[in-house]
């Protein structure tokens, strides 16, 4: 039966139950969906817009898990509908339309399908788009004649996902003949060669779902126990350090934000399924695509009748969808790229219409975890996450082709969907085991490509084992055997497991909601069984060894081609109208757009990240976390590419990829320089087109020789060798491109050089990398005229690369360098722009008539890599000392200009100006996301400055000791994802702190009664669905224990209590602070309508509270991340405690709106408050997006000294 309700916005909550709901039910629905009307109708006339009938969406997961916990039972499924107009847009990928809504909405008229046995192997494989080629048929048929049987459609359907282009890499793999000589190596051996010769702090390569690399002796800060409340302790914990990056370029050509999603959180994934289990930190993210089209952009070529999304939508759904994941996940996003390109030269289209979506990460792990345990007979397989839908169906295989090939339908068909609350669960749930005194994770794999096929396949693929399919969640009940292993509904994980452990895991999988299934078992005879045994069918029964295929090892035959590209004809006269077309690049052009809807701050161990200087811009092109709260130890990473330089020469574009990557992450300081790097090289190639296999192979040698040469290595990576898309009359080559991740242990974190200039008496420096003329083919420059040039900038002497990065590296653990950064996109005089956009009114002087390159257009377009620093003149030894030759170019002054001269030519820049002209770029996609009168706000407030004024009291060096520990409690719900940071400033501050959950409160195991101290904290609680901590207040109110619990510490009056960003959404929504006003004020949607993340400032006033009473008139720097923060307070300003406001009520200092700009408000007596920044994530110094003294002078900010004042209370 379905029920309607209608909230005040005509929107349409259509409840699918098993029964009629009873009026008690219908009350709390009602509260449920905001105060929405019940609808006592069975059909609604009218046109709406809703999900796909046959896809349940993950909100309808997370809506029908609340209606549970609030006691309500035999409910299916909930979905919004949406009134349609004819000015409706909507996503035919995911929605569609419907006439009226009536009983019939959910009913789907579609039987399971039997299990088929297949007579034309072939023709199989041309109607369901398995990518099969000649010889895996060949080999499939001979496998059937084998075995004496015909094959089922599971097995040739799972041998095509699991020996898929996508997951075996044959090409990679290969052997390679080229203009008729076989070449030595295959690509994997080259790449491989690497960490053999240089295998420095690598501890596993190639074998494993991530790399590692040796990492340092950290605190591990965690709960004692994870199947019951416990409290926070600190234990020393051995370390690597994982590195990983995937694509997932198909899924995000045909559905972008699902795509986008579903490539983060499954390489969150892989860095979850490292070794026995493995902890991901942070993730970072490139787009490449065609142009976008913005203001009848001239470059490129014509629009084509795109096949499924345009280029400006897929940027934005795509860049929505990875953010999406990771703030829901809790990871944040501390670094990126994004370039767009297209080109019509010769009667060759190139551009990136199949795109580029690439999702990296960093992690960490116990080093005694860091190998998988052997497997035995008896052990159980065990599936932790969600339920089975039609999702994904074939994306192994249709992504190891190109787009286009295949019907819309079979292409729609791979296209997934993402939950990352039920991911954050299942997280939780593998951290707890991997955290404890004893892990007893034997093996661990994630469910990507492939679905289970792949995951329970390859974690028994050494000893064998079967798999029952009635023992798999079903979310769909049309699924049939096939679609049930075969399906990548995602957000899942499979483990082996000794039977010994299930009661562990199954306790602590209780308490954190993270679903788990007993389905299969290890079987030591190298067999691999999928069967029913209630129908007492199989649906898969081969030996391993015919499963994972024997067929013929690829070969590629290929000619050298050399294709050429024109120049473009420049005139030094017109340099600042070349700026200006440079400047609008996207791949030049600000990333605020990116930037400012991502977490940069979650986990509290956000060094730096993208946003930098007082006026927070996006151009630290190094990301850097710590590995715990204690140390300077931390992880950090950048990334690199050139495809326009690789389409002139593939050598020169790795080298020019691995060393833009280089000199992005040379700003943090590494334990070993250079040699504590290790790569991800991620490579995206239209292979079997031709020239370029040939192409392809010269760009891989290069990758291996350089890397040798500079003594690194490669131990990870991924390729998608498909980078074509079909279109009826012509095709589209993506250009050959390398993304090289770096990764590296840096053993000082505070040390870590941004590009943001400060004003004294030092110099500005160049340092030219190279080793190569100044050339301009490949550049920005180029690009924005339409072209792309005969010959582009290279790195020529790996040894003088080395020698200066491992120079620049002790100079700035010896405090030479104040400031810095690399010259790539737009050239040096893009680079002396960009730190004066960040700067706080600092201009330049710039001479460079020592430069020998008499060619003005060149020294300032060329990408050769180099670096641009401000740094003390005693630098200038030290580079004498190394031979390395170097230019003085200047100074900076007082001024909104830089000053450039070379010899007789002279320019000056207005910074104000081109600033502006930088972030429209970012305005106009800003438009696309964003509110449009917040768009335009925040690029009018672009040069708006953060100021700060610490309390007079504040004691930078922390000495704060006690012997008398107090009792607090951190209190999540599932989908929370602060408790680490919030816990440790508790820690700190002198509390003993107990991790409490909300199914801890619900079934009785927690009770509060001897807490004296209650913070709940930030995150996405049930995915913010129906409301951001509206299923978590439901928790509370429609359970009896847990009600009980909270009311009575309350009703005490020894008792704090904090509710931060998600917690102080529930604090509001419960009434906690305003438990008599009859009009009660509410958490409402940022007035930009979109999750905003920002640094910015707060200012205290005289007030009352038990936190911050000693924090009048002090102006504090903070972090902020939410999209439903704006506080609606509908009274007067003088009846509510406001405690703290943002400093200023423009946008986006004050992110979301608030009334009276209220970032922190309290009840009457200051005990009990609730705010949206994040004072937990602002505890050190580097925490901060900008801090106004040298981070090594303060070992902590300002904002530890509340949870000091509440301790100092309850004392």
């Amino acid at each position: 039966m379905v029920s309607f309700f209608k909230s005040k916005n005509s929107e349409i909550f259509a409840v699918n139950t098993t029964v009629k709901l009873r009026k008690d039910d219908i009350e709390k629905l009602i509260w449920l969906f905001s105060n929405s009307e019940y609808l006592d109708k069975k059909i609604i006339n009218h046109n709406f817009i809703g999900p796909r009938k046959t896809m349940v969406t993950p909100w309808s997961t997370n809506a029908v898990e609340i209606t549970q916990n609030m006691g309500i039972e035999n409910i299916i499924r909930i979905e919004k509908f949406f009134p349609f107009n004819k000015n409706t847009d909507y996503d035919s990928m995911t929605s569609q339309l419907y006439k009226n809504l009536n009983q019939e909405i959910f009913k789907i008229d579609i039987k399971p399908d039997e299990i088929k046995e297949i007579n034309n192997i072939k023709k199989y494989n041309e109607d369901e788009g398995l990518a099969l080629s000649n010889d895996e048929v060949e080999y499939l048929e001979n496998l059937s004649k084998k075995i004496n049987r015909k094959l089922t459609d599971s097995e040739v359907f799972g041998f095509s996902q699991v020996n898929s282009e996508h997951c075996r890499h044959k090409i990679f793999n290969g052997t390679f003949i080229i203009e008729n000589n076989q070449m030595s190596e295959s690509l994997f051996e080259l790449i491989k060669k690497t960490t053999k010769k240089n295998p420095n702090q690598v501890v596993s390569a190639y074998k494993d779902n991530v790399a590692f690399v040796d990492g340092p002796l950290v605190k591990q800060f965690a709960p004692k126990f994870g199947h019951k409340p416990s409290v926070y302790q600190e234990t020393d914990l051995n370390t690597v350090i994982s590195l990983k990056a995937e694509t997932h370029n198909f899924p995000t050509t045909v559905e972008p934000f699902s795509g986008a999603a579903t490539g983060s959180g499954g390489e969150i994934r892989d860095r979850l399924a490292g070794g026995q289990g493995s902890l991901p930190l942070a993730g970072t993210a490139v787009y490449m695509t065609p142009y976008p089209r913005f203001e009848n952009q001239a470059i490129g070529f014509k629009d084509r009748n795109w096949l499924y999304q345009k280029p400006k939508e897929i940027l934005i759904k795509a860049s929505n969808g990875a953010s999406d994941f990771g703030n829901k996940f809790g990871q944040p996003l501390i670094s990126g790229s994004l370039l767009t390109f297209e080109h019509n030269e010769n009667n060759r289209l190139l551009g990136f219409d199949k795109v580029i979506m690439l999702a990296g990460g960093i992690g960490f792990a116990n080093s005694k975890h860091s190998k998988k345990l052997k497997i035995k007979e008896g052990d159980l397989i065990i599936l932790l996450g969600g339920d089975n839908y039609r999702i994904g169906m074939g994306g192994a295989a249709v992504s190891s082709t190109e787009t286009g090939k295949y019907s819309s339908g079979i292409e729609l068909n791979a296209v997934q969907r993402s939950n990352p609350e039920m991911q954050k669960r299942v997280s939780n749930a593998i951290r707890s085991i991997v955290e404890s005194s004893n892990n007893f994770i034997k093996s661990i794999h994630d469910h990507g490509a492939g679905g289970h096929l792949n995951c329970i396949s390859e974690l028994v693929e050494e000893t064998g084992g079967f798999l029952n399919v009635d023992d798999l969640p079903i979310g769909d009940s049309t699924l049939s055997a096939k679609e049930i292993i075969g399906n990548e509904s995602q957000e899942r994980m499979g483990l082996v497991i000794s039977p010994n452990d299930l009661k562990k895991i199954e306790e602590i999988c209780q308490r954190e909601n993270a679903p788990i299934y007993v389905v299969g078992k290890v079987k030591e005879n190298s067999r691999f069984l999928v069967h029913s045994s209630k129908n007492k069918r199989k649906i898969i029964d081969l030996e391993l060894s015919d499963f994972f295929g024997n067929s013929p090892k690829t070969m590629l035959y290929d000619k050298k081609l050399r294709f050429n590209y024109s120049n473009f004809k420049y005139n030094e006269s017109l340099i600042e109208e070349y700026l200006v077309k440079v400047l609008n690049l996207e791949s030049v052009a600000c990333k605020d757009w990116l930037t400012n809807k991502v977490d940069r701050c979650v986990t509290g161990k956000v060094a730096i990240q993208q946003c930098t200087g007082p006026l927070q811009l996006p151009l630290n092109n190094c990301g850097v976390m710590a590995l715990d709260f204690n140390s300077m130890d931390g992880v950090a990473t950048s990334i690199g590419h050139s495809p326009l330089t690789s389409l002139i020469n593939s050598g020169s574009g790795s080298r020019n990829s691995i060393g833009e990557a280089l000199t992005n992450i040379i700003w943090s300081p590494l334990k070993n320089e250079l040699s504590s790097i290790s790569l991800s090289a991620n490579w995206m190639w239209p292979a079997n087109n031709e020239g370029e296999n040939s192409r392809l192979y010269e760009a891989v040698k290069a990758c291996s020789d350089f890397c040798i040469d500079l003594g690194i290595n490669v131990p990870t990576g991924k390729d998608s060798l498909s980078m074509k898309q079909k279109y009826p009359k012509k095709e589209v080559i993506a250009p050959g491109t390398v993304i090289i991740s770096a990764t590296g242990h840096t053993n000082d974190l505070r040390k870590t050089i941004e590009p943001y200039l400060t004003y004294n008496n030092s110099n500005i420096y160049y340092i030219n990398m190279s080793s190569c003329e100044y050339e301009l083919g490949g550049s920005a420059l180029f690009q924005a005229f339409n072209k792309i040039g005969e010959k582009s900038n290279d790195i020529l002497s790996a040894k003088k690369f080395k020698k200066i990065f491992n120079s620049i590296q002790i100079a700035i653990k010896n405090g030479l360098i104040e400031s810095g950064h690399d010259i790539s996109s737009g050239g040096m005089i893009t680079c002396l722009l960009e730190m004066c956009f960040v700067s706080d009114n600092i201009g330049l002087n710039i001479d460079l008539s020592q430069i020998e390159e008499q060619d003005v257009v060149k020294v300032l377009f060329s990408e050769n890599h180099g670096l641009i620093i401000k740094a003390d003149k005693k630098i200038e030894s030290l580079l004498k000392s190394k031979n390395i030759s170097f230019y003085n170019l200047g100074t900076c002054e007082k001024s909104n200009f830089i000053n450039i001269k070379k010899d007789s030519f002279n320019l000056k820049l207005d910074i104000d100006y081109y600033r502006k002209i930088w972030f429209n770029k970012s305005y106009l996609f800003d438009q696309l996301q964003t509110e449009k009168s917040k768009a335009k706000e925040r690029f009018d407030n672009i040069s708006s400055k953060l100021s700060f004024q610490f309390p007079e009291w504040f004691k930078p060096n922390f000495t704060f000791k006690t012997t008398k520990k107090i009792k607090a409690a951190i209190i999540r719900d599932k989908g929370s994802n602060s408790e680490r940071e919030m816990a440790y400033a508790m820690y700190l501050s002198g509390f003993e702190v107990v991790d409490v959950h909300m199914t801890d409160l619900i079934s009785g195991r927690e009770n509060l009664n001897d807490i004296k101290f209650l913070v709940a904290v930030g995150g996405f609680s049930n995915s913010d669905v129906l409301g951001s901590a509206k299923g978590w207040a439901g928790s509370f109110l429609y359970n009896e224990k847990a009600k009980r619990s909270l009311e009575n510490f309350y009703k005490r009056k020894d008792t704090l209590s904090l509710g931060v960003c998600n917690g102080c959404q529930l604090f509001i929504e419960l009434g906690l602070l305003h438990p008599h006003d009859k009009l009660k004020p509410k958490m409402e949607f940022n007035e930009s309508n979109k999750f905003e993340c920002v640094f910015t400032s707060v200012k205290i006033k005289e007030n009352n509270s038990v936190m911050f009473k000693n924090f009048s008139d002090s102006e504090l720097g903070i972090w902020s991340a939410h999209g439903e923060g704006r506080f609606n307070l509908p009274l007067d300003e003088k009846n509510y405690n406001i405690i703290g406001k943002y400093s200023k009520s423009t946008f986006p200092i004050n992110p979301n709106g608030s009334d009276y700009d209220t970032a922190i408000i309290s009840d009457k007596d200051g005990r009990h408050i609730a705010m949206m920044p994040h004072l937990e994530r602002s505890t050190y110094p580097w925490n901060w997006g900008y801090y106004p003294q040298s981070k090594e002078s303060h070992d902590i900010s300002p904002w530890i000294y509340a949870f000091i004042n509440a301790y100092n209370w309850l004392k």
